[in-house]
């Protein structure tokens, strides 16, 4: 009897809590850019009142989030990361959360061999289009900086599955100085980059950093086939995933953490709360204390869970 009061305690305790993470509202929404197709808005989650707002004498940053949906769908806000909101914001970190313009909604993929190069035509304009979205809600960013209380120089740029892939190439042309950053304010960086599940698709073949880019830490499921661990590549197009990103790194000497998820798909992308302690970490170490802590490692950490997450087929067919 005993065993069972406990239980339905248990699940009451978590009923609650799950109602209150529902519940989970941000401090403030802006209008930071409007297209031709759609205006695009911003929420603002300020820190947990009394939480810790440095580490070790360091400020925290913004985290500037960049959710995920295949470019055909998703929320800024949506449930599902509204337990990872909570926890950065009791732990001291403002959260940015972003539209984007859906550069893949209505468009038919097929990625059998003789379409696969006009697929990847595609998602590269999709992330073309959220990369320039990404840089006007920087400059919304740097431009209110004082009445967000935001230091622009020490934003964190974050993004899951799409929008892990709108970050990582973002972070990349910023390396390249490509012409799209002339948006930005000059001399721009991102203090770091977290990825879950994330790549860069590109025309110019293997990526190939010019300038040392921000510290970047990469989540990734070393089964994932949806956005690509390893690299997908025809010619000079490709996707390539974590695992060839942090060969780059490691081979230049940059500043990066990658944890390879053994054997999990694309369910990194979700896996928030689970994946923490790793984010924890390389914010403090890497991100403010600046320290050029390099971690290459795999994981079969069962805390963290597994399920059966989206792929290309359930996406686009």
């Amino acid at each position: 009897m005993k065993k069972i009061i406990l239980f339905l305690a248990a699940v009451f305790c978590l009923g609650l809590t799950l109602k209150a993470e529902k519940a989970y509202k941000p401090s403030a929404t802006y209008q930071f850019a409007t297209r031709d197709t759609c205006v695009l808005y911003m929420d603002v989650y300020n820190p947990t009142p009394g939480s810790d707002l440095t580490f070790e004498g360091h400020q925290k940053p913004t985290i500037l989030f960049v959710f995920g949906g295949g470019f055909i769908g998703g929320e800024r806000s949506a449930e599902r990361y509204l337990s990872w909101f909570k926890l950065l914001n009791d732990n001291g970190y403002r959260l940015v959360t972003i539209d984007y313009r859906l550069g893949l909604k209505g468009i038919a993929l097929k990625f059998n061999l003789f379409h696969l190069l006009d697929s990847a035509k595609a998602t590269k304009h999709a992330v073309d289009l959220g990369v320039e979205d990404v840089f006007s809600a920087v400059n919304y960013l740097c431009a209110h900086a004082k009445e967000l209380g935001v230091d622009p120089k020490n934003i964190v740029l974050s993004g899951s599955s799409a929008g892990a892939m709108i970050s990582l190439s973002s972070a990349y042309e910023i390396s390249r100085k490509m012409e799209s950053t002339k948006a930005l304010p000059k001399d721009f960086q991102f203090a770091g980059l977290i990825s879950f599940a994330g790549a860069i698709v590109t025309d110019l073949g293997k990526p190939a950093y010019i300038d040392e880019p921000c510290p970047h830490l990469l989540l990734h499921g070393t089964a994932d086939e949806t956005v690509q661990y390893n690299k997908t590549q025809l010619g000079k197009w490709g996707m390539f995933g974590s695992n060839v990103l942090a060969g780059i790194f490691r081979e230049k000497g940059y500043n990066y953490n990658i944890i390879r998820y053994h054997q999990h798909a694309h369910d990194i992308a979700d896996n928030f709360v689970p994946t923490w302690p790793e984010q924890k970490r390389f914010l403090e170490i890497n991100v403010m204390k600046g320290e050029r802590r390099r971690v290459d490692t795999w994981s079969d950490d069962p805390t963290v869970p597994s399920w059966k997450a989206a792929t290309l087929g359930s996406l686009y067919d």
